[in-house]
């Protein structure tokens, strides 16, 4: 499974930007999929994840109401639309594909995309 991660970008606060990650193989539809983000100095942070469907999405409390995940299996491809951005948002995203059924934390993540920088400027 290869994942790739792309739509990173430098935008300013108020802003949008919509990621998107794209995975090879014939595995995404029966896996669960999560976006993690990695700001200067600081440990990766899990912030959402989709189940196999996309019927259930969580959120981590810093970016509830302000990103939506989703997941269109026929493309296998998961997007993170980000609205309202701050500059606290600037990071590094990841996405990752678990092979389990968990999509909430501590999300067990089997692969890895290689992550693409979003710079929210204030």
């Amino acid at each position: 499974v290869q994942l790739q991660a792309s739509g990173g970008g430098l935008v300013q606060a108020g802003g949008s930007l919509r990621l998107s990650c794209a995975a090879s193989g014939r595995v995404f539809s029966s896996s669960v999929m999560g976006w993690f983000h990695q700001a200067p100095g600081k440990e990766r942070e899990f912030i959402s994840g989709i189940n196999r469907s996309g019927g259930g999405i969580y959120y981590a409390n810093s970016v509830k109401g302000r990103f939506t995940t989703s997941r269109d299996n026929r493309k296998n491809t998961m997007y993170l639309q980000m609205n309202s951005l701050k500059p606290e948002d600037t990071a590094v995203y990841y996405c990752a594909l678990g092979r389990g059924l968990e999509y909430r934390p501590p999300f067990p993540a089997d692969y890895w995309g290689q992550g693409t920088l979003v710079t929210v400027s204030s």
